[in-house]
C-alpha cells in the first residue's frame, strides 16, 4: 500500500469512527442543543485537538512497536480486530436507540469551558482509543515514509474539527437536526458494517502464516 494509499484509508476509516455516536459526538450535540452554536463549535474544536494527540501518540507508538516488538504488534492487531468487531456489534445494536439530550435555559455562552471540556472527553472515551490503535495497526504500511508521520495528526486534526463542526451547526438548527435523526438508524448500521469489516481485515491480517 502506498502512503498517499494509506493515508485515504486511514483518515476515512477514522472519520466513520467519529460518526458513529459516542461518547464525543453526545458531548458536542448536548452542548449544541442545549447551550449554544458557538459553544458546540468550541467543542468541536477540543474534539479537533484529542483526536490530533491521539493520532500523534498513535504514529509513535505503533513505529517503535514495529521496530522493536514484532509479536507484541501482532497481538496489538489481534485485540483491536476484535474490540473493532465488538464495537461494530454494539453501534448495530444501538442503532435503533435515540440521541437523547437536556435543553437548557438561554445562558451567556462559556466557549472556553466548552473547549476544554470537549478536550477533557477525549481521553475518557475508550473508543477513540482503541479505534486509533486498531486502525493505524490495520492501515499503516509496513515501512511508512516520513512524510505519512508527519501529515497524519494536523490532517486528523483538520478532519475531526470539521466533521464535530458540521455537527454543532447541524444540532443547533432544527431542520438540519431532524434529517440527521431520521437518517441515524441507516447511518449507524453503515458505519457499523465498515468498522466490522476492518476488523475481520485485521484479525486475517494478524493471524495468517
Amino acid at each position: 500500500m502506498t502512503g498517499f494509499l494509506a493515508l485515504f484509508w486511514i483518515l476515512g476509516a477514522l472519520l466513520v469512527g467519529a460518526i458513529s455516536p459516542g461518547p464525543s459526538f453526545v458531548f458536542v450535540v448536548r452542548t449544541s442543543v442545549a447551550q449554544s452554536r458557538a459553544e458546540g463549535l468550541a467543542a468541536a474544536l477540543g474534539m479537533g485537538v484529542g483526536a490530533c494527540v491521539f493520532g500523534a501518540l498513535a504514529v509513535v507508538g505503533l513505529r517503535t512497536l514495529m521496530a522493536e516488538g514484532g509479536w507484541l504488534f501482532l497481538a496489538l492487531k489481534v485485540a483491536g480486530g476484535l474490540y473493532l468487531v465488538y464495537l461494530a456489534w454494539r453501534i448495530w445494536s444501538g442503532a435503533s436507540e435515540p440521541v437523547v439530550v437536556q435543553h437548557e435555559g438561554a445562558r451567556q455562552a462559556n466557549t472556553g469551558r466548552a473547549f476544554w471540556l470537549a478536550l477533557a472527553t477525549q481521553p475518557s472515551n475508550p473508543k477513540i482509543v482503541a479505534v486509533f490503535g486498531a486502525v493505524f495497526a490495520a492501515l499503516l504500511p509496513a515501512d511508512p515514509p516520513v512524510w505519512l508521520y508527519v501529515a497524519l495528526p494536523p490532517l486528523i486534526f483538520l478532519q475531526e474539527a470539521l466533521w464535530y463542526a458540521l455537527v454543532a451547526l447541524a444540532f443547533s438548527s432544527s431542520r438540519p437536526r431532524a434529517v440527521y435523526l431520521g437518517a441515524k438508524l441507516w447511518i449507524d448500521r453503515f458505519a457499523a458494517a465498515l468498522i466490522g469489516v476492518l476488523g475481520v481485515r485485521l484479525i486475517y491480517e494478524a493471524t495468517r502464516p
